[in-house]
């Protein structure tokens, strides 16, 4: 590719999915210079590596993708997993309240915490992102069958985490604001 194609193409696609990326990202930072940084990083290896990316709507499940790997490489790994727990469980109790009943948000964490880091980054691709499995196995780079099983059994273990903690689902009536959002 020529040197002007290769430009123009690039900012193409940066254009087209910054904010999608940047937004997957800062979800999943403590601080706006680690969001930076990531972001940055991402990006520069969307161009080192522009001959890879996909063409159309699956150039942002790879970007998705290599955001992962920059931030799982990242020094700050565990505290933003703690993070991740935290914000997953907030989410979860926003959407608790809107169902008119506030349950008990460190109930719910903890069910999160009790989530493998797999389980938790699967259920977020799809609450978050809002990606199917066949857009999650692309995310993740498993087989379609692969990734559908593992939101089924990410959904299970937390709903059966959910449950020992007392929080009945179905009785907030969470289980039909959380579908729509892809997390149960």
């Amino acid at each position: 590719m020529h040197h002007h194609d290769r430009k123009q193409r690039f900012e193409v696609i940066y254009v087209a999915h910054y904010a999608d990326i940047l937004a997957y990202i800062r979800r999943r930072t403590t601080s706006p210079e680690d969001a930076a940084d990531a972001l940055a990083e991402t990006f520069t290896t969307a161009w080192r590596r522009l001959d890879d990316l996909p063409q159309g709507p699956d150039a942002r499940l790879w970007l998705f993708g290599v955001a992962r790997r920059v931030l799982a490489n990242g020094r700050r790994a565990e505290s933003r997993r703690g993070e991740l727990v935290e914000r997953l469980g907030r989410q979860l109790a926003v959407w608790a309240e809107h169902t008119e009943v506030r349950e008990d948000l460190a109930d719910v964490r903890e069910a999160f915490a009790r989530l493998s880091p797999d389980d938790r980054e699967v259920l977020a691709l799809a609450g978050w992102e809002g990606l199917g499995s066949d857009e999650i196995a692309t995310v993740l780079g498993c087989s379609r069958p692969n990734a559908r099983l593992r939101l089924h059994r990410a959904r299970k273990r937390l709903a059966k985490h959910l449950d020992a903690a007392g929080i009945d689902l179905a009785r907030i009536g969470l289980r039909a604001v959380a579908m729509t959002r892809g997390i149960l």
